[in-house]
């Protein structure tokens, strides 16, 4: 039975690994918490490099703590050491020294499938990103497969207001051009229904959808940006990726438990497709 069984899972495909490199968030919604749960429910491996300690829950954020740059590199070198890595995302980067830490390590080592979640502001408001950590996540573009940020995080890695979606264009292929092979701009900030624009080398992709009606949430990017490494590391191609990933975030809004006094965490229980 020992030698049936040995044989079997040699056969089987390995799992996917999918890494992220993000903050930790104590209340469960956002971060490396989000993203493993993300991660889960995709049927991938998850495997975590912890960038900063917040001190947070779901009214806002308290305090943010990064860690010392030598050790988010020496924490990915362990990971890269061993596992075989399918696809990854970048999410919170604390400080610029962390950005040029990670973007010297990229240089020496490429990241498959790389998603570059340009987390800044909180869900709620607050800043989590020192100053001048949005110039220095310019570095990383070049290393990444996929930039997704939204309407302000657009506006401050190109230096552009980004209003509507023809600036929203606009900012994705200036994106493209500083580097990223595509960029996902999120317009959940618009007024009306929300539209997301994909651009790549190719072409422009808008992504119209309807509104989950829900007042405050948190932790909607990176469970976003998770859902779209998790389908790059099963070997799915961009746009399905991003339509499935974009499907699962709805799915989670409209699903999102009353938990806390503020922003609702997503329910990352709800189906993949």
């Amino acid at each position: 039975m020992a030698t049936d069984a040995s044989a079997r899972l040699a056969a089987e495909p390995p799992i996917p690994v999918v890494l992220t490199i993000a903050g930790s968030d104590p209340s469960g919604g956002a971060g490396i918490q989000a993203d493993l749960k993300t991660f889960q429910q995709f049927r991938v491996y998850g495997a975590a490099v912890i960038t900063a300690l917040t001190v947070q829950n779901t009214r806002g954020v308290r305090a943010v703590h990064p860690v010392a740059p030598d050790v988010v590199i020496d924490q990915l070198d362990a990971v890269t050491d061993d596992l075989p890595l399918a696809a990854a995302k970048i999410g919170l980067v604390p400080t610029p020294a962390v950005a040029e830490a990670l973007a010297a390590r990229l240089g020496r080592g490429a990241l498959p499938n790389l998603v570059l979640d340009p987390v800044l502001v909180a869900g709620s408001g607050d800043a989590l990103g020192a100053a001048g950590t949005a110039a220095a996540l310019r570095a990383l573009l070049p290393h990444a497969t996929l930039v997704t940020p939204n309407l302000a995080e657009a506006a401050a890695l190109t230096g552009h207001p980004v209003r509507d979606v023809d600036e929203m264009i606009a900012a994705g292929r200036e994106l493209v051009a500083l580097g990223s092979a595509a960029a996902l701009v999120k317009g959940g900030h618009l007024p009306g229904p929300p539209v997301d624009v994909l651009v790549t080398r190719d072409g422009v992709h808008r992504l119209a959808g309807t509104r989950v009606a829900v007042s405050r949430t948190h932790g909607t990017g990176c469970t976003l940006s998770a859902a779209i490494a998790a389908g790059l590391g099963a070997a799915m191609d961009l746009l399905p990726a991003v339509e499935r990933a974009v499907a699962y975030v709805r799915a989670g809004l409209a699903a999102a438990p009353a938990l806390g006094g503020g922003a609702r965490p997503l329910d990352h229980r709800v189906p993949t497709h």
